[in-house]
């Protein structure tokens, strides 16, 4: 079971607070990081390998989550945020984890100077790093959304993008843009240590698509009758439960040996590229030729819903994204209905409304304007503003390449073919400026 269906721990993420290290002068700063990371991170992954073999259930990942960058290094000019990165990274490869998140900025009101120097670094800090994760977030319910903020990241993705073009513009993959971002997600890019969080945690991230569309088969196949859906739903949440007391075990396992509370668990059905491991192939199971048909919205919110009411019910500590992803370039079934044209970005952005974060890993036309992917994340926000859920924008414009070729950025990343981009200006649109105003069903105090 563990192998032919990738029952897993997909990430253990222990969250550390930066805040006690910031300082005006770098050196300090650095002297301060580089010591609380290795105090804290350097029995993660010997700990979580360890519990994981005890149980018997590997966990895939180890990553880190620090504070937000842009708040920690508010006097930082452009180079010294560049240095920072570099650091976090160096941290990262001492302690042996796979990712560390946090280097980004919440600006959904307005950016500092410290966070547009984050900002502005992006380009050369993703280029001339490995480990490092990036999120900002542009907007939120309560705030409304900062079309200045969003107009820069459709900059700053280009520039990334080409920064990294050599890797099919790879910096991108490790950069996502926001709207009502959770303070707790254990999922890269998006990971960060919310200011509201312990200054030491342990978050884990339960995976298992592969498991829930094993049992939808059993169950379809021992029937021995035509299911309802009302019966799927139930056979979804319950399978959800169980993986989700699994990810608690492990990472309640990891927080008690390394004396570090315990945070939430976040169960996403987060697929890899890897066969029998895919969200997409689940809607084949419930009976679309593919993800992308008329349907698939319907599928997906009821995929959604069934995993959070499972997840809920096993864990009283559920938090981050926690219900279903729809990556491209990280599903080998949703990359080949993309591939086929029978997935479109249209529809992508329809699922996005019922789905747990937004456009993922999308590969996109390397010419793509700048004011083109800052409309979509605009579209994207506003999707998540209305609707008061998590929406996000990770879109990757592949330097010289078009549609229908293929970028390849290897591991847990994917590949992807490129794919159409909706026509249209919106220049002139991103060009106001300002901000969109917060719903009306904002004023809830």
């Amino acid at each position: 079971m563990l192998r032919s269906e990738h029952l897993d721990v997909r990430t253990v993420t222990l969250g550390i607070n930066l805040f006690d290290c910031a300082s005006h002068d770098f050196d300090v700063f650095e002297v301060k990081v580089r010591s609380k990371i290795n105090r804290y991170a350097k029995r993660l992954v010997e700990t979580c390998d360890a519990v994981g073999d005890r149980y018997g259930i590997p966990v895939v990942n180890k990553r880190i989550a620090v504070s937000p960058i842009g708040t920690v290094g508010a006097s930082f000019t452009r180079e010294q945020m560049v240095r920072a990165c570099r650091i976090l990274d160096e941290c990262a490869k001492e302690v042996g984890v796979d990712f560390i998140g946090g280097f980004g900025a919440l600006v959904e009101k307005g950016i500092t100077p410290g966070e547009r120097n984050l900002i502005d670094a992006l380009p050369e800090a993703l280029a001339t790093t490995d480990r490092i994760c990036s999120s900002i977030n542009v907007g939120s319910t309560k705030s409304g959304i900062n079309m200045d903020a969003v107009s820069l990241m459709g900059r700053t993705i280009r520039n990334v993008a080409d920064a990294t073009a050599d890797r099919d513009g790879i910096g991108c993959a490790k950069l996502v843009v926001f709207c009502n971002i959770p303070q707790d997600v254990p999922f890269m890019a998006g990971a960060y240590l919310g200011v509201g969080e312990p200054d030491v945690v342990i978050d884990v991230g339960v995976s298992g698509p592969g498991v829930v569309n094993k049992a939808l088969q059993r169950a379809i196949a021992e029937a021995g009758r035509k299911l309802t859906l009302s019966e799927i739903a139930d056979i979804i949440k319950h399978t959800a439960y169980k993986v989700t007391r699994v990810g608690e075990l492990i990472g309640r396992g990891v927080a008690r040996r390394m004396e570090i509370p315990f945070g939430v668990a976040d169960l996403s059905l987060a697929p890899t590229p890897a066969v029998g491991d895919s969200v997409g192939e689940i809607f084949q199971t419930l009976g679309l030729s593919s993800i992308g048909a008329p349907g698939s919205t319907a599928i997906l919110a009821m995929l959604n819903d069934a995993v959070k009411k499972g997840g809920v019910f096993a864990s009283g500590n559920v938090g981050g994204l926690s219900g279903a992803f729809i990556p491209v370039s990280e599903d080998s079934s949703i990359e080949a209905a993309a591939r086929s044209g029978q997935l479109t970005l249209e529809k992508l952005e329809a699922m996005t409304c019922v789905c747990s974060v937004g456009l993922d890993m999308i590969a996109i036309p390397g010419d793509t304007p700048a004011e083109t992917i800052a409309a979509m994340i605009a579209d994207e926000s506003a999707i998540g503003m209305i609707n008061g859920k998590t929406t996000a924008v990770r879109v990757i414009p592949v330097p010289g390449k078009n549609v229908g070729d293929k970028a390849v950025f290897g591991g847990l990343l994917g590949e992807a073919s490129i794919i159409r981009v909706p026509v249209g200006d919106s220049k002139s649109f991103v060009d106001f400026g300002g901000r969109i105003p917060a719903p009306i069903h904002s004023l809830r105090n």
